[in-house]
């Protein structure tokens, strides 16, 4: 079972946009000594859909070699089309991750049955563990929680990262399965936890991940006070972070807390307007988080 604070971690690149493999290590060592359980590599908030299949590879391989099992693995393979998410979810799996992410198909639309036949072949063609990722609000689908509860039904399809924003249909989600349910939204997490869920995949743990942590043990813990007041004392920082689309404002705040050298970002993607830089500017600097 997958639990605690994941991260989504982002992909940093160098001023002439290659993949910085250096500053990825050092990245991955801050996440680990702050005591994060896992790391997502390539998803959204690693820009996955412009990092190249080769990029791609040499990432995972990188942090394999790097993490040495210290913790948790998690691949972003998910595309469109079932036969490259299938070729992407292998190579992550000879690469020697733990589980791949695989979101529902974007832009074009698959029926209910189309999301069920499509993650349910790329869970049969691989060994790897999957979590699906049901994030409407850029894909333009949704998973609902009866196609969930029939994919919790696949052998190796053993998580779901819930982004969707729709409590209810996580509630029904809990009810109708036993499948595990991780945060996609930081300023959901408490909730999510109170209706079962068992941790979080976290964009905000970039740059405050022992925080994150500290947040979900406390909740684990009993400590349900404790708990509820520190996610409510984060929510202008988590909603101050998707006040741009992700991954645009935690770059920028990575570089203006000093995690990283350069907020460069690949096309379409661009540099954070000044206003909303400003705003961001100054919700770090209330958490005593800017250098800047």
């Amino acid at each position: 079972m997958f639990y605690g604070c994941i991260t989504a971690l982002v992909t940093p690149f160098t001023k002439s946009g290659v993949v910085d493999y250096k500053k990825l290590r050092e990245l991955i060592d801050f996440q680990i000594s702050s005591g994060v359980t896992g790391i997502v590599l390539c998803g959204t908030t690693g820009e996955g859909p412009t990092v190249t299949d080769d990029e791609k590879e040499k990432i995972f391989r990188v942090c394999v070699k790097h993490v040495r099992g210290r913790v948790q693995l998690i691949a972003g393979t998910g595309s469109n089309d079932t036969a490259k998410t299938i070729k992407q979810t292998l190579m992550a799996q000879r690469c020697g991750v733990d589980w791949a992410l695989v979101v529902t198909p974007y832009y074009n639309k698959p029926t209910q049955e189309g999301m069920f036949l499509h993650f349910t072949a790329v869970a049969k063609a691989v060994k790897l563990p999957i979590i699906l990722y049901n994030v409407p609000g850029r894909t333009g689908v949704s998973l609902m929680p009866e196609t969930v509860a029939r994919l919790s039904h696949v052998k190796n399809i053993v998580a779901i990262k819930e982004a969707s924003g729709n409590l209810n249909g996580i509630a029904l989600i809990k009810k109708l399965c036993n499948i595990t349910i991780l945060s996609g939204d930081d300023g959901l997490t408490y909730p999510i936890l109170c209706l079962g869920g068992k941790g979080v995949i976290s964009v905000a743990s970039n740059i405050i991940p022992a925080e994150v942590v500290r947040m979900i043990d406390l909740y684990n813990d009993g400590d349900f006070k404790h708990a509820k007041e520190l996610h409510l004392k984060l929510q202008p920082l988590f909603k101050a972070l998707f006040i741009e689309s992700n991954p645009i404002p935690v770059k920028t705040a990575m570089k203006m807390f000093g995690l990283l050298k350069q907020d460069q970002m690949r096309l379409p993607l661009c540099a954070m307007g000044k206003k909303n830089a400003e705003k961001l500017k100054n919700t770090l600097k209330d958490y005593g988080l800017s250098r800047a």
